[in-house]
């Protein structure tokens, strides 16, 4: 055991080594580490009641010492609704993601695993919803099941699944035919044993880097859904749905919409410059 514990932290100070070297990738990391401290520490940096109290003589008020972003059209504090909705924007990001991996893994690893007919079927399949572009098939989605958070969820996951298919299958039609998996089959494993115990862990490198970008995307398709009113709906703080709501005032109250879109443009930047330090660090080819 002593002997794997230090072959990990060997590893992982190899990998840090070479993450940090890509000075934009450690920027990014320090940019999506604030963002998730503050959704993951909102309720002490601002009460969740403030997100919802309107105050009347508090009205589209500009920034200040009392309200740090302004005020909405209802006298909501602007500060405390960015801050919430960072919980909403992240959970929506990194849920759907998952659920896509997790999905697209199952049916990428068979279709590239086993070939033949499931190939083909799951391909076919995959093919069918491709056509349609992903935002056009979340609206689809969300229109026929309603606007709300889980509903939203659900949309942009499937429209996330044909994309990471298609990835994970053709990284395990290269990784199917090593040696390894080749003994693995010689001794008996059965097919899932192989799948999950040899063929995806060395894999992980760019389905890792795939969904990692993905969030980033994610986030947005979120925020684009919630802006056109597809979305989560109010009062829930999500950024796309303050963007949605400050439309009306971007002439004599665009600071509705600049912080929000910071925040927007600040997480999806941090994601992308994450997963390129990923794609450095996990890459064989590149180290030195």
């Amino acid at each position: 055991m002593s002997k794997k514990k230090s072959r990990r932290s060997e590893q992982l100070a190899e990998f840090w080594r070479r993450y940090r070297k890509n000075r934009t990738a450690v920027i990014g990391l320090i940019i999506l580490c604030f963002i998730v401290g503050i959704a993951l520490f909102a309720d002490l940096i601002v009460p969740y009641s403030k997100c919802v109290e309107q105050v009347g003589a508090d009205r589209l008020q500009w920034p200040s010492l009392k309200h740090l972003f302004g005020t909405d059209e209802l006298g909501r504090d602007l500060f405390a609704r960015v801050v919430h909705g960072s919980r909403y924007s992240l959970s929506i990001g990194v849920c759907t993601s998952l659920m896509a991996l997790v999905i697209g893994a199952v049916l990428g690893a068979s279709a590239g695993y086993f070939g033949g007919m499931v190939d083909n079927i799951i391909c076919r399949i995959i093919d069918v919803f491709m056509c349609v572009p992903p935002i056009l098939l979340s609206l689809a989605v969300v229109a026929a099941l309603g606007s709300s958070m889980r509903n939203l969820i659900i949309a942009i996951t499937i429209s996330c699944i044909p994309g990471n298919v298609r990835l994970i299958r053709s990284v395990v039609l290269t990784v199917a035919e090593q040696d390894y998996v080749e003994v693995a089959r010689s001794y008996g494993a059965s097919n899932a044993r192989i799948i999950f115990r040899y063929v995806l862990p060395n894999a992980m490198g760019p389905i890792i880097v795939n969904t990692t970008m993905a969030i980033s995307d994610m986030i947005l398709s979120a925020a684009g859904l919630s802006f056109i009113g597809m979305g989560i709906q109010p009062p829930s703080p999500e950024w796309g749905a303050l963007l949605s709501a400050a439309q009306t005032y971007i002439f004599s109250s665009p600071y509705m919409l600049v912080f929000p879109g910071i925040f927007i443009m600040l997480s999806s930047l941090s994601f992308n410059l994450v997963g390129d330090g990923l794609t450095d660090a996990l890459d064989p080819k590149l180290k030195d």
